[in-house]
């Protein structure tokens, strides 16, 4: 069987959906006990290449072809097929994504991460406001499976798409493979990582922490990690004024070999999001055993379930309370250290791969009783 993954969202730098990506590819790799299976990691750019060697085991497909050019194409004309950028013949063609990739005889199976793209497309870059909201419920109901990364995507992809329980399948994200700390660190931070963009809601937790410091001039540090996006320059903005000023620091995106690292520098991680599909650094957080405080919305609450705190995420004053008190109350960190490791090991990219073959499998049933 040869199965087509698109990689592209993990070609450069590796956010959230390129992480899960690249290590879906791992664990489907580490796992593959079919000696016909052939996986094949596809990619498409004008200017970034694919290393040939970026998952053992893996066949690469690189295409120099403008990413933003394949797109329309594929979304507005159905054209060309995968078989054709490929030059392969192909019985699974997987995106990574909520549209369709065309293919001649292919099973297609899309995923969904989250709808925030549907009701708050403002917050979307211009060619995802472009294409998603037009056209994925009509690609969802068209697709021989779907895809969601947790139980609360999966809910709003029936809901809001009319698309029967069987045909979505959940694959969660898996959790990394990294010790638990035995100690808290001696400079500790307070972390948040993700893009600085609209929907992770970085204007509250700086709230939150300016109010904090009025309380607590000596709290540690808060770090925002990750890729500069929409929200960039107000935040920069806000954090230059008083009392921010020298206490809010800004690495920017954190390569995976610093990763790791960076959450055992954290007393505390925080992910304030109006909505996230899954959120897997609160995972990571987990692994570690840095408690986590996240807002009560999307599938937060569902991948945190008893081992973190929760707010309102436009409640800033409720966000400065319980940073607070786990700044202050060891016991209670210890407390959710404990249930944090239990939790993340909920949490497996191997078993999210078997999972995902699952949904190959009645893909291509689909399709053949289509095609019968």
């Amino acid at each position: 069987m040869r199965i087509l993954l698109d990689y592209r969202p993990a070609l450069r730098q590796r956010t959230g959906v390129g992480e899960y990506v690249h290590e879906m590819a791992r664990g489907l790799l580490e796992t593959s006990t079919n000696p016909d299976e052939r996986i094949l990691l596809f990619s498409a750019s004008w200017k970034d290449r694919l290393p040939r060697d970026v998952l053992p085991g893996a066949s690469v497909v690189d295409r120099k072809i403008p990413v933003k050019l394949l797109n329309y194409a594929w979304h507005r004309l159905h054209w060309p097929s995968a078989e054709q950028v490929t030059s392969e013949p192909l019985d699974v063609v997987q995106a990574f994504h909520p549209l369709l990739i065309p293919t001649r005889h292919a099973a297609q199976v899309i995923t969904i991460h989250d709808l925030d793209f549907l009701d708050h497309p403002d917050r979307s870059r211009a060619e995802i406001r472009r294409d998603y909201p037009a056209l994925a419920a009509d690609h969802a109901r068209r697709a021989h499976h779907i895809v969601v990364n947790s139980q609360t995507t999966a809910q709003d992809v029936r809901k809001r798409f009319g698309v029967e329980p069987g045909k979505i399948t959940v694959c969660y994200p898996g959790a990394p493979a990294w010790q638990p700390r035995a100690e808290e660190p001696g400079a500790p931070c307070l972390l948040f990582l993700g893009a600085l963009e609209p929907r992770k809601n970085v204007g509250v937790l700086l709230e939150a922490y300016r109010r904090l410091l009025f309380h607590m001039p000596d709290a540690p540090p808060l770090v925002l990690a990750g890729p500069p996006g929409a929200d960039s320059k107000t935040i920069l903005a806000h954090a230059s004024d008083r009392p921010l000023a020298g206490r809010v620091e800004f690495p920017g995106y954190v390569k995976d070999s610093e990763r790791e690292a960076l959450f055992r520098r954290a007393l505390v991680f925080i992910m304030p999001s109006h909505t996230e599909g899954f959120g897997m650094p609160v995972v990571e957080a987990m692994t570690i055993g840095v408690p986590v405080v996240v807002a009560d919305r999307g599938a937060l609450p569902e991948v945190v379930a008893d081992a973190g705190l929760r707010f309102e995420p436009d409640d800033a004053e409720a966000l400065e309370r319980l940073l607070s008190e786990l700044i202050q109350n060891p016991a209670r960190r210890a407390e959710l250290r404990e249930r944090g490791w239990r939790r993340a090991r909920a949490f497996d990219w191997k078993q999210s791969a078997r999972a995902l073959r699952g949904a190959w499998r009645q893909a291509r049933e689909t399709r053949e009783r289509a095609d019968g």
